[in-house]
């Protein structure tokens, strides 16, 4: 469903000129939030006044974010509470896209799904009508290791869906593990495998791939992964604009999440730094991971300085 393909060879520095061919040639822009939109809770300078003259232009704006840790619901309070005006429909979080891959594949409704991970999974899951356990509730728990303790488990439960979780413990791990080596079909489901993010507006904290590898380390099996890279939320986004993949931009602050999406789906790509890769760092990373961005910049706000 991919359409268009944008060399990778490359990677220009945004300026006056290409800024103003970048804007003409794009109809929607995607978004990262967290190091691009916002770190923490905290506005990074200049990102309400470049939406709104993106917007003021007719450009379709769409949020989409690894973090899922918040439903799509609870990210449109978010913007709001910052002083933003988005729809809960431009958003696309990978708790949502964990949801929709069960919807899309014919999960069994009758079948659980196991949580580790926080509040937005569970609450995606609920509005997609399936059956969720786990969440910030097992957080509290503990497992009994002693002589002749059998630690049960749910033989119902057909997914286990990991994402970024701040209340991880060894229950959980024991848990999911359990059903995913058990519990005959269980699916393994990551939100994404982020190595780090900023959580706050100071520091980067561990990511949802920290999780994640845990759970492949007790199960010896490899996730199936729905946020970006994988296009999966792509199909989606074709499906509510009439755009093709060539006229939109991704702009994110991850080369190995953010860019390697955008390109994976044909589409132009813009990293900022003012989240994850800063500047120094940018060619050599670049090189390590063979991601090269059309375009870099330090910031959104650039959008409206050069255009």
């Amino acid at each position: 469903m991919m359409n268009g393909e944008i060399s990778k060879s490359s990677s220009q520095q945004l300026s006056i000129e290409n800024a103003k061919q970048l804007l003409n040639s794009v109809d929607a822009f995607l978004f990262d939030c967290d190091g691009v939109i916002w770190k923490g809770d905290k506005l990074i300078d200049g990102v309400p006044q470049t939406l709104d003259m993106l917007r003021s232009l007719g450009k379709k704006l769409v949020f989409v974010t690894n973090n899922s840790t918040k439903s799509r619901k609870k990210y449109a309070e978010k913007f709001h509470s910052l002083g933003i005006p988005v729809n809960e429909d431009e958003i696309f979080s990978s708790s949502f896209a964990a949801a929709m891959y069960l919807k899309v594949n014919d999960f069994p409704r009758e079948k659980k799904v196991y949580v580790i991970g926080e509040e937005g999974i569970l609450e995606e899951l609920k509005l997609a009508g399936f059956t969720a356990l786990g969440g910030p509730a097992d957080g509290k728990k503990n497992p009994e290791l002693k002589s002749n303790c059998l630690f049960e488990h749910d033989k119902s439960v057909g997914a286990v869906v990991v994402g970024l979780d701040q209340y991880i413990n060894f229950y959980k791990l024991q848990y999911g593990a359990l059903c995913i080596r058990e519990n005959p079909g269980c699916l393994f489901i990551a939100t994404n495998r982020d190595a780090s993010g900023h959580l706050t507006d100071l520091q980067e904290w561990p990511g949802a791939g920290c999780m994640v590898a845990a759970v492949c380390g007790a199960t010896q099996k490899e996730p199936i992964v729905v946020g970006k890279p994988s296009t999966f939320l792509m199909d989606f986004l074709l499906q509510k604009y009439n755009i093709t993949t060539s006229r939109m931009c991704m702009v994110g602050d991850r080369l190995d999440t953010d860019i390697l999406f955008g390109q994976n789906a044909g589409c132009r790509t813009l990293l900022v730094f003012s989240g994850v890769v800063n500047e120094s760092a940018f060619q050599d990373l670049s090189k390590e991971l063979q991601v090269q961005p059309e375009y870099y910049t330090n910031s959104v706000s650039d959008i409206l300085k050069y255009v």
